[in-house]
């Protein structure tokens, strides 16, 4: 058998399969896979480094379906590979198969969830960017997209990334086969088109016909020996090739093809031939670090601090003890003060510009190789990026984020700079931590904390400075919180977080010059929730007020209030937070407009006590 004949053949079971998993499964998308069998059967057979046995294994090359619809043509490789048996492949999208309908990292040779498009190609430019700045091995990093994600701004994103950085060890495959979902692709087959927009972003190009091994072939070789810059191969193929019934035929994505036995007769039948992939020639299992001690900076009790300030030297020292922490910034390394730690480590600080997702997506890359990412821009613009955070929870992948400037409490600069979304958003991303420090200190400690969890962590701080509260040998742990002040004369409960912390302790002076008593909570974990410390205030109290700087949907108010959604007595709850669309003046002015600080506090607990004698009185007349 020549080796034209074998790829053909090869493509030619990988379509057989695709057929037969998405018929097994009564859904998937089989045309989609068929488009690009050629280009993964060439692939495989002849230029993938990798060890199936090992996925772990740090020599091994990364493949990445951008386009997770054709997981198909995935699994079919895999079995192919002897990776999985033919049994397995047809459980596809069965109850407890991890072949899902798009491909996630339950199975051991996935490096991230892909399938919503547009993530691929900027996760493979974060994994291209560990081995060629980082690892400093030799793996590549293969990307296969289709063309209708590429009106996605995040691929465009990539392509500048990647081609700024001259990642020669990144090559992304476009499957140019015309047909989208509902109807043609934005460019249809102009191949050229594409050639422009991808050459203009520094990126070597190579046009092949994406059904012709032997040329396919030869622009894989092109890529491997192109040294300067990264290559995107850019292939024209037919969608539902080999099948004359959805072979370009608008009306089959998503489905299966209508009669699977005649399409597989179509195809040539059934083979079982069997790719013995190459194995890396470099590297080994590498273990990722934890647990190391480093010294965290500590403050004094008086102290003015901003919490962006401590975050940037702690992760600064963070960097000191573990090797494994990287920092990237989306251009506002000033601003949030992750420009300490370009200061004390340039070689694991990146530079991403305002591009949040690639930003975000850089992130989930890294830690695929094992890295500890901390990513830092405003709280407000990570919601360029959502889409990314929500995909990296489905990953599994471990990223902290860090969103400065939050809340009213910025002051001038406006609504458009506020984050008064974000805890809602991160709360609602699975396994997702959210911390909220109010003080100097805490920050530190939380900051070091989040290297530790497995997971998305968010950490929100401040621009402003505020007191430190807490002793540099306090201790704060993720699911915690702080009770500041407490009696047994208390008549309700304070729960706050970040700048309104400090409003709650005046406004708790304020009550106490009164004779009146509140206990106050630093709900610094507002994801886990210390739901211990809330129940028993709650029970010895009888009131809690919450407040927060950010809206009223989903923050600090809500995570208190589920905590009493499973008990049959509910304490009189009351929540402070923004409600109106703030505009520029000073934090202290925005917090008082806001009704978020001490005087709003204040007026809060006084209101229900005053209400709860109102109709005491009236009870008894």
């Amino acid at each position: 058998m020549t080796d034209q004949h074998r790829l053909t053949e090869l493509a030619q079971q990988l379509r057989v399969d695709a057929v037969r998993a998405a018929d097994a499964a009564g859904s998937g998308h089989p045309t989609s896979s068929m488009s690009a069998a050629d280009l993964i059967a060439v692939l495989a057979a002849d230029h993938l480094r990798y060890d199936f046995d090992a996925p772990d294994h740090s020599g091994n090359d990364h493949l990445i379906f951008s386009k997770g619809h054709a997981s198909p043509l995935l699994y079919a490789l895999y079995k192919a590979c002897g990776a999985i048996s033919d049994d397995e492949l047809l459980r596809y999208r069965k109850l407890g198969s991890p072949l899902e309908g798009h491909p996630t990292p339950r199975l051991p040779w996935v490096d991230v969830a892909t399938g919503s498009l547009g993530q691929g190609l900027p996760i493979g430019a974060g994994i291209a960017l560990a081995g060629a700045r980082f690892d400093r091995l030799p793996y590549r990093v293969w990307v296969l997209c289709g063309d209708s994600e590429l009106a996605e701004g995040s691929v465009w994103e990539a392509l500048e990334y990647a081609g700024q950085e001259r990642l020669a060890n990144l090559t992304a495959i476009l499957d140019i086969n015309r047909l989208g979902q509902r109807g043609p692709t934005r460019h249809g087959w102009d191949l050229d088109a594409y050639r422009r927009r991808v050459a203009a972003f520094g990126w070597h190009t190579i046009e092949v016909d994406g059904h012709d091994p032997e040329a396919i072939d030869a622009a894989y070789r092109e890529a491997r020996e192109t040294t300067d810059r990264p290559t995107a191969v850019i292939a024209r193929t037919v969608k539902g090739q080999g099948v004359s019934g959805v072979a370009d035929k608008e009306g089959a994505h998503g489905k299966p093809v209508p009669d699977a036995e005649e399409a597989i007769a179509e195809l040539g039948g059934r083979r079982d031939l069997r790719i013995e992939v190459a194995r890396p020639t470099s590297g080994g299992v590498s273990q990722r670090p934890g647990g190391t001690q480093v010294e965290l900076p500590v403050y004094q009790p008086g102290e003015e601090v901003a919490t962006r300030d401590a975050f940037g030297k702690a992760v600064a020292a963070l960097g000191d003890g573990r090797p494994d922490v990287v920092v990237l910034d989306g251009e506002v390394a000033d601003s949030t003060r992750a420009k300490a730690f370009a200061e004390a480590h340039p070689d694991r600080f990146v530079e991403l510009y305002i591009a949040e997702q690639q930003l975000v997506a850089t992130a989930v890359g890294l830690q695929v190789r094992g890295y500890t990412p901390y990513a830092a821009t405003f709280a407000a613009f990570f919601s360029r990026a959502y889409d990314f955070v929500r995909m990296a929870a489905v990953s599994g992948a471990d990223i902290n984020l860090v969103g400065s400037h939050a809340g009213v409490s910025i002051g001038e600069d406006g609504p458009s700079q506020m984050g008064l979304e974000d805890i809602a958003s991160l709360r609602a991303v699975h396994n997702s931590v959210v911390l909220h420090p109010c003080d100097a200190n805490s920050t530190a400690r939380l900051t070091a904390g989040m290297a530790e969890h497995r997971g998305v962590s968010y950490l929100r701080t401040l621009r402003g400075e505020t007191p430190v509260l807490y002793g540099p040998d306090e201790g704060f742990h993720i699911g915690g919180s702080k009770v500041l002040r407490s009696s047994a004369q208390d008549r309700a409960t304070v729960v706050a977080a970040g700048a309104t912390v400090h409003e709650a302790l005046r406004a708790a002076d304020a009550l106490a010059a009164d004779g009146i008593a509140v206990r106050v909570i630093d709900a610094y974990s507002i994801k886990p929730v210390d739901a211990a410390t809330l129940r028993a205030a709650a029970r010895e109290t009888g009131r809690v007020v919450t407040v927060e700087d950010h809206w009223p949907e989903g923050g600090l108010g809500d995570a208190v209030l589920d905590v009493f959604a499973d008990t049959r007595t509910m304490p009189r709850t009351m929540k402070l937070a923004v409600s109106g669309m703030p505009a520029s003046a000073t934090p202290e002015e925005q917090r008082r407009e806001a009704g978020i600080d001490a005087g709003a506090i204040e007026a809060a607990v006084r209101g229900i006590l005053r209400q709860e004698e109102s109709a005491a009185v009236a009870a008894g007349g």
